[in-house]
């Protein structure tokens, strides 16, 4: 079983890319395992309270949470998750944490566990807009990213989070559909992650 999350609507928007993502995939079966979609409320807490719930639920073997970056143009794979939740906006209940821990006394960060690069490398050869991204921001993303990779780091499993842009042309619902498809079949047969450069100056 593969567990696909996506956000509903925040911040004002009646749309959200990552949810029609998360439930076009829906039932699908992709390298032979069936992929169960997700729509979590942006929501500090509730939203990982909803995750933690389709864990338990589908004991998946592969989770990739998708988020909205409405300020990039491309799928960012995210490499780390840090503790640390600070909102400019409030969330879908109104909540403006400012430099709260998700966990108190927990790790730093996190590291995602899906390979990164074989996914950049697949991408890339499809003409997938793609970036390896060093922050999932401090937004409810990051805050579901955290709670994944802690609860994976307990149970096992592989997981980790991905941006994605809203739709444009050339690169719309269909085409993200697909390169999902794509990381999933990467995140299935890939063990050891390509060791290439993916870091960043700035």
């Amino acid at each position: 079983m593969v567990l696909v999350t996506g956000f509903e609507p925040f911040g004002g928007d009646s749309f959200n890319p990552s949810a029609e993502i998360a439930l076009a995939l829906n039932g699908r079966q992709v390298a032979g395992q069936i992929v169960r979609g997700v729509v979590l409320p942006c929501i500090f807490g509730q939203a990982l309270v909803e995750l933690r719930r389709a864990l338990r639920r589908e004991r998946p073997v592969l989770v990739i949470c998708l988020g909205l970056a409405g300020g990039r143009n491309c799928l960012s794979l995210e490499r780390v998750a840090i503790n640390v939740n600070d909102a400019r906006i409030p969330d879908n209940a109104g909540a403006v944490p400012v430099d709260e821990a998700i966990v108190a006394k927990g790790p730093v960060a996190y590291w995602s566990t899906l390979p990164i690069k074989a996914i950049r490398a697949v991408w890339e050869e499809a003409g997938v807009p793609v970036e390896i991204s060093q922050t999932a921001g401090t937004f409810v993303c990051n805050h579901v990213f955290y709670g994944l990779m802690r609860s994976l780091a307990r149970s096992g499993g592989r997981g980790g989070f991905v941006h994605v842009p809203p739709p444009g042309p050339g690169f719309g619902l269909g085409e993200m559909v697909r390169a999902l498809e794509m990381a999933i079949e990467v995140s299935l047969s890939v063990a050891q992650d390509l060791r290439v450069a993916g870091g960043a100056l700035s």
